[in-house]
């Protein structure tokens, strides 16, 4: 399914004019990054969604996801924010993707000065490792325990 949402949301870009400024090698990469992304998150979903009692309340969890993609680069470089949510926003793994991507496709957006906005691609790969050893552990766990 993520595949075929990206692939939708790929060829609606190149159909309104959207072309990669890098060669096919780091275009493909970039796509790597967002379905590895989305591949951790789905776990952070699936964990979750076992853990709350009833699917209406599974639905609300659309609040826990909000600020995750509104406090990152995507939107605004973390400079032009307050001072404390600059660091936020930074350390954000949708912004180290989101920032990753850019520099792969050849578009660079504004780039930071800190650590993180600097490595960009390599925490665009920690990230989702990261939350995959946390989450995916987790929602095997929390699972095996409702099928008893």
């Amino acid at each position: 399914m993520a595949c075929a949402e990206l692939t939708i949301l790929a060829l609606t870009a190149l159909a309104i004019g959207w072309r990669s400024s890098a060669g096919f090698t780091d275009t493909v990469l970039a796509f790597g990054l967002l379905l590895f992304l989305r591949f951790s998150l789905i776990w952070v979903g699936v964990f979750l969604g076992l853990v709350v009692p009833t699917p209406e309340a599974a639905g609300g969890l659309y609040a826990v996801a909000f600020p995750l993609t509104m406090i990152s680069s995507v939107f605004v470089a973390p400079s032009l924010m307050p001072g404390w949510l600059a660091p936020v926003a930074a350390w954000n793994p949708v912004s180290s993707t989101g920032t990753a991507t850019r520099e792969l496709f050849g578009n660079p957006g504004a780039g930071g000065s800190t650590w993180v906005e600097q490595h960009a691609v390599l925490m665009a790969v920690v990230w989702p490792v990261v939350i995959s050893l946390i989450f995916l552990p987790l929602a095997v766990r929390k699972f095996k325990q409702l099928s008893r």
